[in-house]
């Protein structure tokens, strides 16, 4: 098993990388150029700049049972196909039952942006959301078998 980070615009990159060596569990952050990421126990791999370039790597390299965090619903969708195992960076665990209804959502949000309208950003992150990340990531590790939880 393998933990992969969307790693564009990730606030949960860190917590990601030590639970997964706490589990002993290998850790890839994927990212673009406009990224820098070095982090200690975790493989970078870093892609060119393009629409999608992240997602398109990060699937293709995805086995049964990976986990996967990410914000981005397609890229969900396309993880929840491979028998994967995508996460929010809130600590959602994307499935068959919840992937459709966040799909529409998102298309309904780019409708709206399209004809002019305007939706309200994201809230500030709160360390409520951190730990509420951090513990569904153990259960899912857990779950997993990993020797560490």
């Amino acid at each position: 098993m393998t933990v992969f980070i969307d790693a564009d615009g990730c606030p949960v990159v860190d917590i990601t990388i030590r639970l997964a060596n706490q589990a002993k569990v290998e850790c890839v952050i994927i990212c673009d150029t406009s990224h820098i990421f070095d982090k200690v126990g975790a493989k970078t791999i870093t892609v060119s700049q393009g629409s999608d370039s992240v997602d398109f790597t990060l699937v293709n390299m995805l086995k049964k049972g990976d986990i996967v965090v990410t914000q981005d619903y397609g890229l969900a969708a396309m993880c929840l196909a491979r028998a994967a195992i995508p996460i929010s960076q809130d600590g959602m665990v994307y499935s068959d039952s919840n992937i459709d209804s966040l799909l529409m959502q998102r298309h309904t949000a780019k409708k709206i942006r399209m004809a002019g309208g305007r939706l309200k950003g994201s809230p500030k992150r709160t360390q409520a959301q951190n730990n509420s990340f951090e513990a569904s990531l153990k259960n899912l590790l857990a779950e997993s078998g990993t020797a560490a939880y």
